[in-house]
């Protein structure tokens, strides 16, 4: 698309493709220095919430100090202290990789708010299909990190993975040129609260709803079908090519979902794509081993994560204070809602088997797809630029 030819665009666009790089390396690394699985998932929730749960605070900053430093800066922080994790053995080295973890929350918030004002401006309008393309380039990171990664460390070991750190470096020196002029993000205008003031609380809380069971049916199918496929008696090779389908189809949903988000009420999209997501993750509870599961898992992907650029847009819209806090408290709740409910749901599935917390998912779906009707859309807000 043409946005894509866009300097500024194309440079947020680059950057987190490689944020979400370093992120999603970080599962096959844990596993090759020789973790338990305990200490996987525990050490993967701490640094999802150090992630999530710092982002509205660097979204409140952006929104007055502007985006530059926190863009490019998130980059440039993820590539110096992932080196050190590289280079220093140990607890100190894995402390140094959740500190990488901040670099991911400063640079989300405020790259999704720069990506919704280059739709605005340059697709005349259209900041769904912006944000949704902006997402995009971040799922491609997790769909080609593991993969890359389990490349470079079989090929070369641990040494090998200063590859992505210096790949990063030219990037983020891109970004902070591109940034160079650092406008505040645009703040709303008095009519603006107003408008939002009418939206209510209960558009809020059914927001977060629709996002939570949405970012929980994600966390579960892409961290626990590669261990229901691995139990069905496939493979490396396999699972892991599962879990990537999932996430080359999400990226692709997500536009999907964007473009018709600008072309329809997000609502009415929202709930058709949720509703349709419950049979291909429900078939894949049923078959077991097959090959139909090329098709199902990467379909389940996209209708789920269709929805993932409206929800944030729904957020930048409604919620108090700037863009970018907003964008940072939908990011938050999104990543860390799924976390969390991912720990429970991997106990059920100890107790009962993956095909009942399949099914189960398939009820979050189910629910969250009428909960969406009632995210009546708020008009476009007037905004004044500082």
């Amino acid at each position: 698309m043409s946005i894509f030819l866009d300097s500024i665009f194309s440079s947020i666009a680059l950057s987190h493709f490689m944020v979400d790089t370093f992120n999603a390396s970080r599962p096959v690394l844990l596993t090759y220095l020789g973790l338990s699985e305990w200490e996987i998932a525990l050490f993967s929730t701490i640094y999802i919430w150090t992630s999530a749960l710092t982002q509205p605070f660097f979204g409140w900053v952006s929104d007055r100090t502007g985006p530059r430093w926190l863009a490019a800066g998130g980059v440039l922080w993820m590539t110096v202290f992932y080196s050190a994790a590289l280079l220093i053995p140990g607890k100190v080295g894995l402390a140094c990789l959740i500190i990488a973890a901040l670099g991911s929350s400063s640079f989300h918030p405020v790259g999704a708010v720069q990506a919704t004002l280059r739709g605005r401006d340059l697709l005349k309008g259209r900041e769904t299909t912006a944000t949704s393309l902006f997402f995009m380039a971040g799922q491609l990171g997790h769909f080609i990190g593991p993969i890359v990664t389990g490349l470079i460390l079989a090929s070369y070991k641990i040494p090998g993975m200063f590859i992505v750190p210096i790949v990063s470096i030219p990037i983020g020196f891109t970004l902070l040129n591109q940034l160079r002029a650092n406008h505040p993000h645009p703040k709303p205008s008095q009519s603006t609260h107003v408008n939002r003031a009418q939206a209510g609380l209960t558009f809020i809380v059914v927001l977060a709803l629709v996002a939570a069971m949405q970012s929980w049916a994600q966390a579960n199918m892409v961290n626990l079908i590669p261990k229901y496929i691995k139990d069905l008696g496939q493979g490396a090779t396999i699972y892991g090519s599962m879990a990537g389908l999932f996430m080359g189809g999400s990226a692709l949903g997500n536009v999907f979902g964007g473009h018709l988000g600008d072309r329809y009420p997000k609502r009415f999209v929202a709930a058709g794509v949720l509703f349709f997501a419950a049979f291909p993750i429900y078939l894949v509870s049923l078959i077991g081993w097959s090959w139909w599961l090329y098709l199902l898992v990467p379909l389940a992907g996209a209708l789920t994560g269709a929805v993932h650029s409206i929800m944030v847009v729904f957020a930048q819209r409604i919620i108090p204070g700037g863009m970018a806090l907003a964008s940072g408290l939908a990011l938050g709740f999104i990543f860390s809602s799924g976390a969390l409910g991912l720990l429970y749901t991997g106990h059920l599935a100890e107790m009962y088997g993956f095909p009942f917390v399949l099914t189960l998912t398939t009820g979050m779906v189910l629910v969250a797809s009428p909960l969406a009707l009632f995210l009546k859309e708020p008009k476009p807000l007037p905004v004044s630029a500082e």
